[in-house]
C-alpha cells in the first residue's frame, strides 16, 4: 500500500476531513470537541497536515452515540475519564441522565395534554378571541 493511500484509507494517517467523513460529522463538530476536551488535538508537522490517530475515530463515535442516548458533554467527557474502570460511577452518572429524561417526558406529556385542549377548545368555537392566543396572553 503507498503512503498515499495509507493516508486515505487507514485511521491511522486521517486528516481531520476524512475523520469527519468517517465518522459522519462535520468538521466544526470535531473542532469543538477538541476546544472541549472529548478529542485531543494532534501535533502539526512542520509544513504538513496534523494526522488523527486510530483511537480518534472509536473515541468520536463513542461520544455521537452517547449523545444519542441524551447524555451531557459533560457527562461525556466524565465517561471517558472513567473508561471501563468504575461501572459504579458510570451508571450512577446513567441513572441521573435516566431521571432527566423520565422528568423532561413528563413535562411533554403535560405539554401534549394542556397543547390538545387548546386546540379542541380553539375547534368548537370559531370566534375571537382565540383560546390558543388567549391562553399565550394570560399564562393559563
Amino acid at each position: 500500500m503507498s503512503a498515499k493511500t495509507a493516508s486515505r484509507g487507514s485511521p491511522a494517517g486521517m486528516t481531520i476531513g476524512h475523520l469527519a467523513r468517517a465518522a459522519d460529522v462535520n468538521i466544526e463538530t470535531i473542532r469543538y470537541y477538541q476546544r472541549r476536551g472529548l478529542l485531543a488535538t494532534p501535533r502539526r508537522p512542520l509544513g504538513g497536515v496534523r494526522r488523527y490517530p486510530p483511537d480518534t475515530l472509536a473515541r468520536l463515535r463513542f461520544i455521537k452515540r452517547a449523545q444519542e442516548l441524551g447524555f451531557t458533554l459533560r457527562e461525556i467527557a466524565e465517561l471517558l475519564k472513567l473508561g471501563d474502570s468504575s461501572c459504579k460511577e458510570t451508571r450512577a452518572i446513567a441513572e441521573h441522565r435516566l431521571t432527566d429524561i423520565e422528568a423532561r417526558i413528563r413535562d411533554l406529556q403535560s405539554i401534549r395534554t394542556t397543547l390538545g385542549k387548546l386546540i379542541r377548545t380553539c375547534r368548537a368555537g370559531n370566534q375571537p378571541p382565540c383560546p390558543i392566543i388567549e391562553s399565550l396572553k394570560h399564562n393559563t
